[in-house]
């Protein structure tokens, strides 16, 4: 329970004088040492209360507060007061950047690293934050915390223990809601994961061992709703910047194999991503994808660069639209395929429509005219333009598709659905006149496009013409 100090009238001069008080107090004590533990956390805790806003808690975020603050954090062998004064700091680092620096330059860095080696969850959490917020505005040197305080061993460590609750013999205890802290914890720590990795790309290495356990936590954990909350965004996230194609060597040191593919099941952890995003896609609008999504697609694509032939296949035919689908045009049914394309050419996804295009062009490996097979010219034209990449000289020619060669069924190459099973256009015959005027509209739209230089093709009426199929009728001919 908190003392009346507290109760009183926290804004205001009131309140500046209250965290004056409580901070002189225990500058005091650090001398005196006469405060028992009790009263010492009592008025840290204290201190917390009034330091979750900046608004008149200056004493705080001073060299001497800070100090003062550091000092029962790192110095204190009471747990209770050190968790007490590591809230205060997070609180002061959060709300005040420029603390971060007076923190380094008090030398307290190596100590949190130190102490983050505590199998305690309080302590993983306070400290994965207070280093997390440390790589921002600050002049502190990871790669000495690295190859000096093992802080990535101690992260290793900790996920470890994290994935251990995901073990098969409590798999269905993992497909429940975990403790709240010791998801925070998790989240914190893999925030830290993520920052070092990208201001430090050189230190990725010292991570490996991490892998296995991320995917473990990401494959065992069940898909919430919405899926790309914590941890699963920090879970994905923290795998982006790490060596998954193991160009150091370190899993296989470690490991034995490389653990985005391992051996009891290849395709677990590529079929775990394409089910985050299946689920991302129906749970959230389009605007919303388009800011929270990316990531997913990004490890996705990453981990089908790296993958063996057999899982490269099994996301091909998870991502790729299915000969199922061609009874329709591509993009008009409720496969995952399907949405993908649509949000390949919506309004709504500005950022994400490259992205979409591209994993499907990867998926295609690279070759324009399988990509155009694969999702109709009428979704690959734009990438293709885009990117200045060569249009197939065949792009507009019916293709047939299924795995049965003699029995495969031509598709139409715009839209991507089998000839068919088109619907058969109602009306009456063109007339001459309209048949003229057609054939004029796609001489000039060849021409424009011959003009482009990005496909070479032939004009089908100048060819026909050529080829002797056009003759020209006099002036009196009849119909």
């Amino acid at each position: 329970m908190l003392s009346q100090l507290s109760s009183k009238g926290s804004g205001g001069k009131a309140k500046l004088e209250q965290v004056t008080t409580l901070l002189n107090k225990l500058q005091d004590d650090l001398d005196a040492n006469k405060l028992p533990p009790k009263q010492r956390t009592q008025l840290l805790e204290e201190l917390k209360v009034h330091g979750r806003a900046a608004e008149n808690a200056d004493p705080i975020f001073t060299d001497a507060g800070i100090r003062t603050l550091s000092r029962y954090a790192f110095e204190s062998e009471n747990a209770q007061t050190s968790q007490e004064a590591l809230r205060c700091l997070a609180n002061a680092l959060l709300l005040r950047p420029p603390t971060r620096q007076i923190l380094v330059d008090l030398g307290y860095a190596p100590k949190a690293t130190e102490k983050l080696k505590s199998e305690n969850i309080d302590d993983e959490f306070l400290l994965s934050r207070i280093l997390f917020l440390m790589t921002y505005d600050t002049t502190l040197d990871y790669e000495k915390l690295v190859n000096e305080q093992q802080l990535a061993e101690s992260i290793n460590l900790a996920l470890a223990r994290h994935s251990k609750k995901y073990s098969k013999s409590a798999r269905r205890l993992s497909q429940t809601q975990a403790h709240p802290m010791e998801l925070m914890a998790l989240s914190e720590t893999l925030k830290l994961v993520f920052n070092i990795t990208h201001f430090y790309p050189d230190l990725s290495e010292h991570f490996s061992k991490s892998i296995p356990h991320i995917f473990k936590i990401l494959t065992r954990r069940k898909i919430p709703s919405p899926p790309l909350q914590a941890p699963v965004n920090y879970l994905v996230n923290a795998l982006i910047n790490l060596d998954l194609e193991d160009n150091k060597g370190q899993q296989l040191k470690f490991l034995g194999m490389n653990a985005v593919f391992p051996k009891f099941d290849a395709k677990c952890n590529a079929e775990q991503l394409i089910n985050i995003l299946d689920n991302a896609i129906v749970a959230y609008t389009e605007a919303e994808l388009d800011n929270n999504v990316a990531p997913v697609l990004t490890l996705i694509r990453r981990v089908y660069e790296i993958a063996p032939d057999g899982v490269k296949k099994y996301m091909e035919w998870l991502l790729l639209p299915t000969d199922e689908e061609r009874s329709r045009p591509l993009g008009k049914s409720d496969t995952l395929s399907a949405r993908l394309l649509r949000l390949s050419t919506s309004a709504m996804t500005p950022s994400l429509r490259g992205s979409i295009s591209a994993m499907m062009f990867e998926l295609s490996g690279k070759d324009a005219a399988k990509f155009v097979h694969n999702v109709g010219y009428g979704f690959a034209s734009g990438f293709l333009l885009s990117n200045n990449i060569q249009m197939p000289e065949n792009a507009m020619e019916a293709h047939a598709t299924g795995a049965d060669t003699e029995n495969a069924v031509p598709v139409n190459p715009v839209t991507g659905q089998r000839l068919d099973m088109e619907e058969e256009v109602e009306g009456p015959p063109m007339s001459q006149e309209e048949k003229e005027r057609e054939a004029e509209r796609l001489f000039v739209l060849f021409e424009r496009l011959k003009a482009t230089g990005v496909m070479n093709v032939q004009n089908p009426v100048e060819a026909a013409y050529r080829s002797g199929r056009i003759e020209e009728l006099p002036d009196d001919a009849s119909d």
